[in-house]
């Protein structure tokens, strides 16, 4: 008889992430992690991200000692200065602005806890057309950019902004395919392709 391995587990409220799983074919519980985002002083971005994606992996993973969680945390930098999630309209213009006609990193760190424990990081370079403030501002006022690190969605109305990509298309959008699928099965999940 074949055992279907541990239940997989994503600690993670995002639509994004979600998505990008579940056209996959994988089945998968969702618990989101609440953890504090606040970047500490001098911290650079790769390690912001690691240290969040490690902290919600393992916050989860008390609640489900025999699945196998997945978490992760995406930022974007500039200049090597983080930029997170805008407050409002102003903010998110403000971030676009800088943004426009430039190259930003984004980061994306995974890990997982539980039944398997490891951890991955993805950089990812990214050009900003050099779209015109009128378009900036529309888009700023669109309210996508609220929820977004950088003031973006790459797979929303935001990939206009996006002039080129050099890296992980997925990592941008919040979860490295190529990764995430190379941490699960590590961690003893059936991919959708694997006959167990």
């Amino acid at each position: 008889m074949s055992h279907p391995g541990p239940t997989l587990v994503l600690a993670s409220a995002s639509p994004r992430r979600h998505a990008l799983l579940a056209e996959l074919g994988l089945a998968f519980l969702v618990d989101p992690a609440e953890v504090d985002e606040t970047a500490r002083p001098g911290e650079s971005p790769l390690t912001y991200v690691r240290r969040l994606a490690r902290a919600k992996a393992d916050l989860v993973a008390q609640r489900h000692v025999d699945g196998l969680v997945l978490a992760a945390d995406t930022t974007v930098a500039l200049d090597g200065n983080i930029l997170g999630k805008p407050l409002d309209a102003g903010e998110a213009m403000a971030m676009l602005s800088a943004l426009a006609g430039r190259t930003h990193r984004v980061y994306t760190a995974l890990a997982t806890a539980g039944r398997h424990r490891a951890e991955e990081a993805v950089e990812t370079e990214v050009t900003f057309a050099r779209a015109p403030p009128e378009a900036l501002a529309w888009y700023a006022a669109s309210g996508e950019p609220l929820d977004k690190a950088g003031a973006y969605a790459l797979q929303g109305k935001g990939g206009f902004l996006v002039e080129r990509i050099r890296g992980s298309h997925s990592a941008v959008i919040g979860l490295p395919l190529v990764e995430t699928l190379a941490l699960l099965r590590a961690g003893g999940v059936a991919l959708p392709w694997e006959a167990r």
